[in-house]
């Protein structure tokens, strides 16, 4: 029996997204759940046999349990990094990933701004094998990304970001890793 994860995937983002929307949208601004939420699409940027097909719809959810939204300057933002949880979903029979982590965000003005997340992500692909696509390992992975971002006004936002997973050699196995670039378009509420 084969599961068609990436239809799952798609599935799971409508039903996180409608979620996610009406959460956030039920509670006061001080009960305020998500700090930001992003929706947006990634390719896979790696060539040969571990390149991936398709496109990844993403999803991923920021949290400010550290005081981001009251540092002032980019050294105050360094030291309090906000919390992101999020998901990217193989449409073509590639891995789904699902990560977690620390982001912290730097604003150069009140319109640019750089990122760079690190934490740890699960995935459904391959961990040895022969077929096309990255061959990964293990199942847990390091994941981290960077990206830099235009916001539009208070609220709204987009992002370039370039994200890698891979176990660094710390399991047995193959470490070809997945590397995908992409765009986020983002709510900050």
């Amino acid at each position: 029996m084969r599961v068609d994860f990436g239809r799952i995937g798609l599935r799971f983002l409508s039903m996180a997204a409608a979620a996610a929307v009406s959460v956030a949208g039920s509670a006061t601004a001080g009960e305020q759940i998500f700090d930001e939420l992003r929706f947006g699409a990634s390719v896979s940027v790696q060539s040969g046999h571990s390149r991936e097909d398709g496109v990844f719809p993403e999803i991923t959810a920021l949290f400010d349990p550290f005081g981001y939204d009251t540092a002032v300057g980019w050294q105050q933002q360094l030291l309090h990094p906000r919390v992101h949880l999020g998901t990217s979903i193989g449409t073509s029979g590639e891995a789904t990933q699902f990560f977690t982590g620390f982001t912290w965000t730097v604003d150069f003005n009140e319109k640019l701004f750089a990122e760079a997340g690190f934490g740890g992500v699960i995935h459904t692909g391959d961990l040895e094998g022969d077929d096309d696509g990255p061959e990964l390992g293990c199942r847990v992975l390091f994941h981290e990304y960077v990206g830099a971002g235009y916001r539009f006004n208070a609220h709204w936002n987009v992002m370039a970001q370039i994200a890698h997973s891979s176990h660094a050699n710390l399991c047995d196995g193959p470490n070809d890793g997945m590397t995908r670039a992409g765009l986020q378009v983002g709510y900050k509420f």
